[in-house]
């Protein structure tokens, strides 16, 4: 997976020590298809996922990491979901926690492929045939999928569905 730029300069000077960072998950709906990725890593699908740049908005940040990760152009509807995922431990020792926020996005134009290599494939689904996934990712789509008017949050110990 590529690490962001400034994550490798804080990398640096901290080393493998825990890393409170904000990430984003974009739910990008066509019609009545979702679009989804097969992670590189562990070839989990999932909605498209990434770290919010310093100084980012995080719209913005899941508008980009769509481009970059799927290569189609959206634009978001609104924020879904707050919440804050396990801590991760990547292979290398690293281990982070994130702030995720969730947003609907709709399609607006381009053909999906794996554009950065951060996944092997970029397909639709239709919302009645989407692939296995883990409970937290069916729970970021879920949200994103109400018909909430407003973000929905997820508390500590809170079960998942999904």
């Amino acid at each position: 997976m590529a690490i962001p730029d400034f994550v490798v300069a804080l990398r640096e000077k901290i080393g493998t020590a825990p890393l409170w960072l904000s990430g984003v998950t974009a739910v990008v709906v066509k019609e009545d298809q979702l679009l989804l990725v097969r992670r590189a890593d562990d070839g989990a699908w999932t909605p498209v996922t990434g770290i919010i740049d310093p100084g980012e908005h995080p719209a913005d940040a899941a508008v980009r990491e769509v481009a970059e990760e799927a290569g189609v152009r959206v634009v978001p509807e609104r924020l879904a979901q707050v919440g804050v995922t396990e801590r991760v431990v990547y292979p290398n020792g690293d281990e982070s926690q994130y702030l995720d926020l969730t947003f609907l996005m709709r399609w607006a134009d381009g053909e999906p492929y794996p554009a950065d290599g951060e996944n092997t494939h970029v397909a639709w689904f239709a919302m009645d045939a989407l692939p296995s996934m883990s409970p937290e990712m069916n729970a970021r789509i879920e949200a994103a999928l109400s018909d909430r008017p407003s973000a929905a949050f997820r508390f500590a110990g809170e079960p998942l569905e999904g």
